[in-house]
């Protein structure tokens, strides 16, 4: 039976967060070969081809020239809700125009999206409703957040290494699924089990 996961912030040849991860060659420089590859492993180990997986933004800042090898390496049919790193997001002039080449990688290229996990709605963004995560000062990107209306979120965007679950300024449920927490694609049974942990204290 297919599967379906979440993941962000991938970051396909993107030195600086290939060090940050701790993928330094022996020089002293990033190794951005090694990151990618990693991730490649990594994914084909949980993810079946049969599975879906929805990836919440931060392909790659250079394209598809720089996941486009990776990507074609990877289990699942892939759904991208696009992130301010990706040229096809619509902050950037001329994105419509970068839609065909990401098609080629992608089942869908969206904004953002909604969908049910066991019976529950649920929103699908780069960004959280509000927060920067490990990077100080104010939100950024605002102009492209959802509006809170209750409703749970899944997104990526902070960065943040150790928190997977946190509340917005109204007090709705924003569940972290970027690669920096979780290292790996994350399964909706354990997104469904937090939401119904809450709902349950609630």
């Amino acid at each position: 039976m297919s599967k379906t996961w979440f993941t962000s912030d991938l970051h396909f040849g993107h030195r600086l967060v290939a060090g940050h991860r701790g993928f330094i060659q022996e020089d002293g420089t990033e190794d951005t070969e090694a990151h990618d590859e990693h991730i490649v492993s990594v994914w084909n180990t949980h993810v079946a081809p049969s599975d879906k997986v929805w990836v919440l933004g931060d392909m790659s800042m250079k394209g598809p020239k720089a996941f486009g090898p990776y990507v074609e390496r990877l289990n699942g049919t892939l759904h991208l809700i696009a992130g301010n790193h990706d040229e096809v997001h619509p902050m950037f002039r001329k994105s419509e125009n970068k839609q065909r080449a990401w098609l080629a990688f992608f089942e869908s290229v969206q904004q953002s999206a909604s969908i049910r996990i066991d019976g529950r709605d649920v929103k699908l963004s780069h960004f959280p409703y509000t927060g920067e995560g490990a990077r100080p000062g104010p939100d950024r990107h605002t102009q492209w957040r959802l509006p809170d209306e209750g409703l749970p979120l899944i997104h990526g965007h902070t960065h943040d290494e150790i928190q997977r679950l946190s509340f917005s300024e109204k007090g709705t449920v924003m569940f972290h699924v970027g690669w920096d927490a979780w290292g790996e694609p994350v399964p909706q049974e354990s997104i469904a089990k937090v939401l119904d942990s809450i709902a349950i204290e609630v």
